[in-house]
């Protein structure tokens, strides 16, 4: 009967570590933006908690336009190193016009 119960629980503990999504740490989909004259850019599934600094971004010029189609939210910054007092949240599906600036972003 012990055998029987530990044979169960191992099997139990291997289905639940194999049940566990292994993409935990990065963000499903692309989030777009554009630099330049309008030029898209942008990134796909980006790793959650870190900061990037947005390629084309300059300090001359911002980029602009973002679209967050992942599925994690993003908090996007007008500076580079996601510093500064200008930034704003970007829910999953959110697009912001060219109004809106930004250099570095992080995701949840």
């Amino acid at each position: 009967m012990r055998l029987r119960n530990t044979v169960l629980a191992a099997a139990s503990a291997v289905a639940l570590v194999l049940a566990v999504p292994t993409s935990a740490g990065a963000a499903t989909g692309d989030f777009l933006y554009k630099v330049g004259r309008g030029t898209q850019a942008g990134m796909a599934d980006p790793v959650s908690g870190e900061c990037v600094n947005l390629f084309g971004a300059t300090d001359e010029h911002a980029a602009f336009a973002p679209e967050n189609l992942t599925t994690s939210t993003a908090t996007v910054f007008l500076e580079f190193d996601c510093d500064g007092d200008v930034f704003r949240v970007m829910d999953p599906g959110t697009k912001l016009g060219n109004r809106l600036h930004l250099r570095s972003v992080v995701f949840s």
